[in-house]
C-alpha cells in the first residue's frame, strides 16, 4: 500500500509540531476550497430553483432574455399560436417582477419577486400550491415563500399562529401601496438576485403592476402530450416563431440561467477566480512544507544516493509525503467544511448543502495540489550530489 512506506511517515512524525502545522495548513486550505465550491454551487442552484420546479416541457422566452431577474417580456400571442400543435397539451403564461415588500413589523420596504400565474391549474411543483389555489383566485390574496430572507418579517410566523397577516406592496415607479392578504405559505428560498418571493395570481399581479399589459408575458410554458418527442417539438415550432422570441428545453433554460451568473456577472467569475487561488495557495504552503522537509533531511538523502539508491526512490518517498499530507489535512477540512456549510446555510438561507461530488472534488484537488507542490519541491533533491553533501 502507498502509505505502507516507514521513511516517508517517519520523515514527516519525527517533528510533530510542524506535522500538525502542516496538516492545519492543508485543512485550511481544503476549507477554504469547500467554501468556495459550496457557495459557487449555491449561486447556480439557487438561481434555478424556479426553473427546476416549473411545469413545463419547452419555455418560450423573449430573444434578448438574459436572466430571470431582469424583465423581458414579449407578446403573450406567440405562447397561445403555439396551442394549434398537435403535440401540445396545453400552455400557461408566467409573469415576474421585482416589487418593494413593507415590513409590517418595522415599515422598511425589500425588494421581492413576485410570479404571476393562471390559478386555474398549478404550474409549480412546490408543496401546499396545489391546495392554495383556490385561495390565490380571490382578488388579492397571495403566496409567501417561507424561506425568504428575515428582512422580511415574521411572516409566516404570524400566519402559522392562525393571525391575519396583511401586507403592502409598492411598485418601484409608485407611491401607493398596494394591500394583499398572506393565503398560505410555499418553500422555494433566496438566490443571489432574489431575496424572497410571492405568489399570486395573474388577475392581482396586474392590479399590483397596473403599467402592465396581460398581453405581456415574461415566460411561456408549454406541457407536451405523453407520447410527444421534446426535441422534434422544438425544432418543428421554432421555425414558425417570430425572431424576438425563442423556444428552449427545460435543460437548456437551465443552462441558460446558470451561464448567465457564471460569464456575464462578476460574481461567477469571482468565484471561479477564488477557485483556482485557493488552490494556487495550497500549493505554495505545502511546497514551503515539503521543501524545508527536504532541506532538514538533506544529508540523510545523500547518504541514501551514496548507498545506491537511484533518485526514482528517493524522489517517491517526497511524493508519498505529499499524498500523506494530502489524506490526512484533507478529513479535518472536510469534518469542518460540514459544519460551516450548515452555518451559511441558516445565515443566507442559501443551499449551501455538502455533497458526494464536493467531497471528490475537493480530496482530488487536495491530492493534486499535494503533488504539484511535490514535483516542485523536489528540484533540489535532483540535483543532489553526495560529494557536496560530505
Amino acid at each position: 500500500m502507498i502509505l505502507n512506506i516507514p521513511l516517508a511517515w517517519l520523515q514527516l512524525a519525527r517533528q510533530r509540531i510542524r506535522f500538525l502545522v502542516a496538516l492545519a495548513g492543508i485543512a485550511f486550505v481544503a476549507v477554504l476550497m469547500f467554501m468556495q465550491i459550496g457557495f459557487q454551487d449555491a449561486l447556480y442552484d439557487s438561481a434555478t430553483q424556479l426553473h427546476n420546479n416549473l411545469e413545463g416541457d419547452l419555455f418560450l422566452i423573449s430573444a434578448q432574455y438574459k436572466s430571470l431577474t431582469s424583465n423581458q417580456s414579449f407578446a403573450r400571442a406567440y405562447l397561445y399560436q403555439l396551442m394549434g400543435y398537435q403535440s401540445v397539451e396545453s400552455v400557461s403564461p408566467l409573469y415576474v417582477q421585482f416589487a418593494k415588500f413593507k415590513n409590517p413589523d418595522n415599515g422598511l420596504k425589500y425588494p421581492v419577486y413576485v410570479l404571476g400565474f393562471d390559478p386555474i391549474k398549478s404550474i409549480f411543483k412546490f408543496p401546499n400550491i396545489q391546495e392554495n389555489l383556490n385561495l390565490i383566485r380571490i382578488p388579492n390574496i397571495v403566496l409567501f415563500d417561507r424561506d425568504s430572507r428575515p428582512e422580511f418579517g415574521a411572516i409566516a410566523k404570524h400566519f402559522e399562529e392562525g393571525k391575519t397577516v396583511r401586507v403592502e406592496i409598492y411598485t418601484y415607479t409608485g407611491f401607493v401601496g398596494y394591500k394583499v392578504k398572506i393565503g398560505g405559505l410555499f418553500h422555494l428560498g433566496p438566490s443571489f438576485g432574489v431575496d424572497g418571493n410571492l405568489i399570486v395570481s395573474s388577475s392581482t399581479f396586474l392590479r399590483i403592476f397596473q403599467d402592465r399589459s396581460v398581453q405581456n408575458i415574461d415566460i411561456g410554458l408549454i406541457k407536451l402530450k405523453a407520447n410527444a418527442n421534446p426535441e422534434k417539438v422544438l425544432a418543428d415550432l421554432s421555425v414558425q416563431l417570430p425572431k424576438d422570441v425563442k423556444l428552449i428545453t427545460k435543460r437548456d433554460f437551465i443552462a441558460l440561467e446558470k451561464s448567465y451568473w457564471s460569464l456575464r456577472t462578476p460574481i461567477g467569475f469571482v468565484f471561479n477566480l477564488m477557485v483556482l487561488m485557493g488552490f494556487v495557495v495550497g500549493v505554495i504552503v505545502v511546497y514551503q512544507i515539503l521543501y524545508s522537509n527536504i532541506s532538514t533531511h538533506l544529508t540523510e538523502y545523500a547518504t541514501l544516493k551514496a548507498m545506491g539508491f537511484k533518485n526514482k526512490y528517493l524522489l517517491s518517498v517526497v511524493f508519498k509525503q505529499a499524498l500523506i499530507l494530502a489524506s490526512l489535512g484533507y478529513f479535518p477540512g472536510f469534518i469542518i467544511s460540514i459544519g460551516l456549510y450548515d452555518i451559511s446555510k441558516n445565515a443566507t438561507k442559501l443551499p449551501v448543502i455538502m455533497s458526494n461530488d464536493k467531497a471528490i472534488i475537493v480530496l482530488i484537488s487536495a491530492m493534486l495540489m499535494c503533488l504539484t507542490s511535490a514535483f516542485l519541491s523536489t528540484n533540489k533533491l535532483r540535483k543532489v550530489d553526495p560529494a557536496d553533501i560530505f
